[in-house]
């Protein structure tokens, strides 16, 4: 990446993608700076430091999953929208890892705004399954705990037995789907 002109979008778009390769919490400036072939003194002039580095990554990583996950829910429901969301999501999550940690990483005000956007888009997709609150904050918390917990098992090799995770993937989607279409019942 070297010989990249040096600002502050170019930095934090390289710092997501040393993160996608080598974890978020092993980003440091002189890993960057080494990336761009440059000196660590360099970056101080586009970023205030290493916490402002992951910050900024934080807020790039929260824009995409927003974007995306906003996507591929737009025009669907119900089930529908939930494979969209949740296949989007695991993709997210194990494609773009470094990421997908990025999106824990705690932010500022500005931030937030990424985090209610995701909120948001889970609440748009539960409005199919005609919940309201408080059953729907139940559901996005159900939701976005699973999507999470699978994700994470999966791209950190977890799943060590012979059975297929497509399998496991798939009969996890069709017990939230069940249980947002049975949830008064529950």
């Amino acid at each position: 990446m070297s010989r990249v002109r040096l600002t502050p979008e170019a930095l934090v778009a390289g710092a997501a993608e040393l993160a996608d390769e080598i974890g978020f919490e092993n980003v440091t400036l002189a890993a960057l700076a080494k990336r761009f072939g440059v000196r660590d003194a360099s970056l101080y002039t586009h970023v205030r430091g290493l916490a402002d580095l992951r910050e900024r990554v934080a807020l790039l990583a929260l824009t995409e999953w927003a974007d995306a996950l906003g996507a591929a829910v737009a025009g669907r429901a119900g089930r529908d929208a939930l494979v969209a969301f949740a296949d989007t999501y695991r993709r997210l999550a194990t494609g773009r890892p470094g990421r997908y940690a990025a999106t824990r990483h705690p932010v500022s005000s500005e931030g937030n705004a990424g985090v209610a956007r995701i909120v948001e888009v889970c609440f748009a997709l539960l409005r199919g399954y005609a919940l309201a609150e408080p059953d729907a904050i139940d559901a996005v918390r159900l939701l976005r705990s699973t999507l999470h917990g699978f994700s994470d098992l999966e791209a950190t090799n977890r799943f060590t037995d012979e059975h297929s995770v497509e399998i496991s993937w798939q009969r996890a989607i069709d017990a939230l789907h069940h249980t947002f279409a049975n949830w008064s019942k529950i």
